[in-house]
């Protein structure tokens, strides 16, 4: 298990949210943390403890007036770690070269290869052929619905046709490096994980893969590494200390380099 840090970045600033709470309209958000440091400098903190593989997300929709001040400190972030990060929020094969040049070392994408509630696949052939399946990480973030999970998109505004099963994952993994998964029901809310989804995601064993949502506590994390069998990574982000939470970004780190 890896230890995946995180930047989300809303109207601007590094925030952390309740999962679900995001409405493009106003640009409005439920907020557990807004820092009052940039994104750079959460980049370099990352870049001098040795974490890789972390995300920056940008929150804002692309055509919402906050985005170029969240476009702007996403990139600061990039440039403080090129190499180290991922980005995503509103990637498409139009934009991706420009968070890749700019020092991202994979993009992150959901919403633009969903259409209708489904897998555009066509649009996932684009995706993939603009900058490689080795450099795109696929964001399968999802909701409970009666006894199965679902994709959403859009901010997880969205829900989606497509189950997070077995059978998805085999026929996206050809496509991506990594998946990224939001346990959206229990994000941002430190109230426990999903225990269900990390299992069946640690059954499968096949992509390098990266859960999040509910961890609040170091026996979730521990809970999260023996259901994931150790080959989940994860993100954690208002639990942290460094986002207004209690468990120490260090010692997590620590915790999950252990087998």
């Amino acid at each position: 298990m890896e230890f995946r840090p995180c930047i989300d970045i809303h109207n601007g600033s590094v925030k952390q949210i309740v999962g679900g709470s995001l409405r493009d309209a106003g640009d409005a958000a439920k907020e557990n943390f807004v820092a009052e440091r940039g994104a750079a400098y959460y980049a370099e903190l990352y870049r001098d403890a040795g974490l890789r593989g972390g995300h920056v997300i940008l929150l804002n929709a692309k055509d919402s007036g906050q985005y170029a001040a969240t476009k702007n400190q996403a990139l600061q972030a990039l440039a403080a770690y090129p190499g180290g990060l991922q980005a995503g929020g509103g990637i498409t094969p139009e934009n991706a070269a420009d968070f890749l040049k700019a020092g991202a070392s994979h993009v992150i994408v959901t919403s633009y290869v969903f259409r209708d509630g489904q897998i555009d696949y066509d649009r996932l052939e684009r995706m993939r052929d603009a900058v490689g399946s080795k450099r795109l990480v696929l964001d399968l973030s999802c909701r409970k619905k009666k006894e199965d999970y679902y994709v959403v998109t859009d901010r997880w505004q969205k829900m989606t046709e497509e189950k997070v099963e077995e059978a998805l994952l085999e026929r996206l993994s050809g496509y991506c490096d990594e998946f990224l998964i939001h346990a959206v029901d229990v994000e941002g809310k430190s109230r426990g994980i999903e225990e269900e989804l990390a299992l069946f995601l640690g059954n499968w064993g096949g992509n390098a893969m990266t859960y999040a949502g509910g961890v609040h506590s170091y026996e979730d994390l521990e809970l999260l590494k023996k259901l994931g069998k150790n080959r989940l990574n994860v993100t954690i982000g208002s639990a942290l200390d460094l986002f207004g939470g209690t468990l120490s970004w260090k010692k997590v780190s620590e915790m999950c380099k252990k087998d």
